[in-house]
Order: structure tokens, then C-alpha cells, then sequence
């Protein structure tokens, strides 16, 4: 892990897109084997009721912060530590919450950036293509991983996608596929927290993979069946909304991530 904050007892670090993608390199060069999360609020959320979820991401090598809820909590967290008073904390949560939108930068003075795992994922396909390295593709619906292999390829023309296939996370055989492949780089799409576990229990076992990362829904975005928020909603923390108007059976994740993950701050500091 960089050096960073810790938020629910998950530790996150304190790095851009660009320093999170030297990081990844950086270790790859210098031969480690290594685990990228993509913890947003809902990640936090479920892992205060799932222990081994939990605990995996504590041992991650880089979780990057996916989300603008977690650059909000990591603000309220280092502005409020040294306050005794729990309506003064709150009053401060909620005038950062204000800030999220009227004053985004605000919010991104612990946590640099918001560093989502799609984009995370495209530029590692990119630096990935320069260096020759090659890629697996796991997860998502029956045919996603395949249009997302024509999308990167298309895009950068140099990339080898050496593996592509939906499986599920309880296949005995997903790990000799992969080793099959030649991958030195696995992205997996099962959503969380299955890609953490399966990641966790599988990586010792991929001879060659040096990288292994949970991308969740980005196989979706970049083979484009989900379109994405404009650029300016995304910078300033409204990707939320341009989803929930887009896709309203997501109220529910919308729900933990805007009302009840800001009050589980609350309770917990």
C-alpha cells in the first residue's frame, strides 16, 4: 500500500490516475504480484457486515478511491478528528456534502482525485500495449467480455488479448484457462465482492499474471451497452445522478451511496 487514510477501517491510497498507474508498473518492473481494488461506498458498506470482504481489502496493494462519497468521507474524517462534539462533526459533514457540488475541490484535499476503476483499467490497457503485456478478460454477461475485447483492441491496435470468457466465480477450472493464456494481466468483472474473494483465493494460483484487478461494471462502459455521465458531471461528482436518471432500478445503490454510507460516517466518527 501507498500512504494514505483510512476510512471504515479500509485504507486507501493517496494517488492520482497518472501515480496510480506508475505505481502499478512500478511493482510490475520490479516483479510483484499485484491485487487492484476499487473500493466506492458500497464497498465500505458491505464490508462493515462481511468480515472476510473486509479483510481483503485491508491487504489489497492499491485500492484507489472510486467514488466521490470516499473523497468526501476522507475529508470529514481528517477535518472533524480532533472535534469532540457530534453535532459539530455533523454540521461539517454536511457543509462538505454542500461542497461536493458547489465547490468540488474542496473535498480533494486528502484524496487527490477520484480515480474510477474504467479508467484505471483503460490506461493500464494502454501503457499495457506499449510494453507488450498481455490480457484476460473475465466476467461480465455472456458476450460482454467479447465486445470488450473488440472495443480495446480497436482502440489500441498493439494490445493482445490472449483470453476472454464469462465463467462464474465457483468454476473449477477458470484459473488453467487463464494460465493457458499467457495473460500477464487479468481484469475481472464479477461485481464485488465476488471479484475481491475470487481474486484473493485464485492469484497464487495464475503463474503468470503479475496484475490482477476487480473492475466490476467496466466491461459494460467501454464495450458501451452502459453509456457514461458527460465529463463534467463526472468531474464534479454527479455521475450518481446521470446513472440513476439512466437506469432508475439502481435507486437502491444510489440510496447506500448518497444517504446511507454518509450516516454510517457519521455514526462511526
Amino acid at each position: 500500500m501507498i500512504e494514505g487514510i483510512i476510512i471504515l477501517d479500509v485504507p486507501f491510497d493517496r494517488v492520482t490516475r497518472t501515480e496510480a498507474l506508475e505505481a502499478v508498473f512500478k511493482w510490475i518492473a520490479e516483479g510483484r504480484r499485484i491485487h487492484v481494488a476499487t473500493p466506492n461506498p458500497e464497498f465500505l458498506l458491505e464490508a462493515q457486515k462481511n468480515q472476510v470482504f473486509h479483510e481483503i481489502l485491508k491487504k489489497t496493494d492499491l485500492n484507489i478511491a472510486d467514488g466521490i462519497g470516499i473523497l468526501w468521507a476522507a475529508t470529514y474524517v481528517h477535518k472533524t478528528r480532533k472535534n469532540k462534539s457530534k453535532i459539530v462533526k455533523i454540521l461539517k459533514g454536511i457543509f462538505l456534502l454542500i461542497t461536493l457540488v458547489l465547490y468540488p475541490k474542496y473535498c480533494r484535499q486528502i484524496l487527490k482525485e477520484r480515480v474510477s476503476g474504467v479508467d484505471l483499467m483503460l490506461d493500464i490497457c494502454k501503457k499495457a500495449a506499449d510494453l507488450k503485456l498481455k490480457i484476460f478478460l473475465l466476467g461480465a454477461a455472456p458476450g460482454i467480455a467479447e465486445k470488450t475485447a473488440e472495443k480495446l483492441t480497436n482502440n489500441f491496435p498493439s494490445l493482445q488479448i490472449t483470453g476472454v470468457y464469462t465463467g462464474n466465480p465457483e468454476e473449477k477450472n477458470i484459473a488453467e484457462k487463464i494460465n493457458q493464456s499467457g495473460a500477464d494481466i487479468l481484469f475481472v468483472a464479477f461485481g464485488a465482492p465476488k471479484q475481491e474473494y475470487w481474486i484473493y483465493k485464485n492469484l497464487p494460483k495464475l503463474s503468470n499474471i503479475k496484475l490482477a484487478m476487480g473492475v466490476g461494471g467496466a466491461f459494460d462502459f467501454i464495450c458501451g451497452k452502459i453509456r457514461r455521465a458527460p465529463l463534467f458531471m463526472r468531474k464534479i461528482g454527479l455521475e450518481w445522478l446521470y446513472r440513476l436518471i439512466m437506469e432508475p432500478k439502481r435507486l437502491r445503490r444510489i440510496f447506500n451511496a448518497v444517504i446511507k454510507f454518509p450516516l454510517e460516517i457519521f455514526k462511526k466518527y
